[in-house]
């Protein structure tokens, strides 16, 4: 990552009040070429993420709200939070974990999605301070989820930092320590647009992800246990590819669209995961990992909800690109395991990279 010695943080200023009288803070990074990101204490949630286009105009690329209301209503979906403990669905929301069973809340038709219903790591304020480093200028965000909060077990210590650099990326750093095993899955759920937030649909972006192999699921989105080859199917992205090119006969899938776990050829941070254009504002984005997987998710569950500057969040108008293990991993031997014990540290670095061509 490049010097950002020009990069910049400022903040934190009121964003509002949650309906139980929590105050929420934004923060606000700034870097020298053309690149903004706002950050909310309430989830640790990227809010606003400017990034310039092949003229050097600015927009607003990721879905969101205006309000700290918008956030806690129904018609967030998840929104540029920090999700978790487990991010992705549990199947029936059970797991056993050392001869012991538990049962999560069931908050996805069957199952348990992306950490609960009323402590998941979206819903909670997290502590929020300014960091000054090489890389950039940073937000860092901590949070301490208590042993048997949405019934997981463990008391989880969690720091989560967003850091800006010069180059226009966006790296996002995860680390977790547990006094009592557990399972841990974090990752951030943006909702990307690179025409911008509220544009009428990703189908024109074209996409490539590293990866051979693809993780099957149900038709209530938990995978099947098998694992396999994305050749000849509508999953192969290998090559850039218009993501409205196969996706019509998903829609009458469960999925809807696009909604699977690709299993990436490489897990490092110095290799392209995945990369998304598109070729009207000539924005790209590059995703790089550490992890073993990358979630694509076109939006198909959008149901016109108003957004920010009172724009309209059609079906299929962002798409998700979530680095992270595999869904379902706790109840799949085969899978990478997700079980973080005491004396451990979970890591997990992911770089969302911008440019324009």
């Amino acid at each position: 990552m490049t010097s950002s010695a020009h990069a910049d943080v400022t903040g934190p200023v009121a964003f509002g009040k949650t309906a139980a009288g929590e105050a929420v803070e934004i923060y606000t990074l700034k870097n020298a070429s053309g690149m903004t990101v706002k950050l909310m204490t309430l989830g640790a949630t990227v809010v606003e993420l400017h990034v310039p286009d092949k003229n050097g105009k600015t927009a607003d690329v990721n879905l969101g709200f205006d309000s700290v209301a918008g956030y806690q209503s129904e018609d967030n979906q998840y929104f540029g939070c920090t999700t978790g403990r487990v991010a992705n669905r549990i199947g029936k929301g059970k797991f056993t974990l050392d001869g012991k069973e538990y049962q999560l809340a069931i908050n996805n038709g069957k199952n348990h999605l992306h950490g609960g219903i009323k402590r998941s790591l979206d819903k909670v304020i997290w502590k929020a301070e300014k960091v000054k480093s090489d890389a950039g200028s940073a937000v860092r965000f901590s949070y301490t989820s208590p042993d048997g909060e949405e019934n997981y077990p463990g008391k989880l210590d969690i720091v989560v930092t967003y850091t800006l650099t010069d180059k226009n990326e966006l790296k996002i750093d995860y680390v977790a320590t547990t006094d009592k095993a557990t399972p841990v899955n974090l990752a951030n759920h943006l909702y990307f647009n690179l025409s911008g937030g509220g544009a009428a649909t990703v189908l024109a972006h074209e996409l490539q992800v590293h990866a051979d192999k693809y993780v099957p699921t149900d038709d209530e989105l938990i995978p099947t246990g098998k694992i396999e080859p994305v050749a000849g199917t509508a999953f192969d992205f290998n090559k850039m590819t218009r993501l409205g090119a196969r996706i019509e006969p998903l829609y009458k899938t469960g999925a809807m669209g696009y909604d699977l776990s690709y299993i990436l050829r490489k897990r490092d941070v110095k290799t392209a995961a995945a990369r998304l254009r598109d070729p009207a504002s000539g924005r790209t984005l590059t995703v790089y990992t550490d992890q073993p997987a990358l979630q694509v998710y076109t939006g198909n569950f959008l149901k016109g909800q108003k957004g920010k500057y009172g724009k309209t969040y059609t079906q299929r108008s962002a798409i998700c690109l979530e680095t992270g293990f595999l869904p379902d991993a706790v109840n799949h031997p085969n899978f990478p395991s997700i079980i973080l014990r005491p004396g451990e540290t979970y890591r997990q670095t992911c770089v969302y990279a911008f440019a324009n061509e």
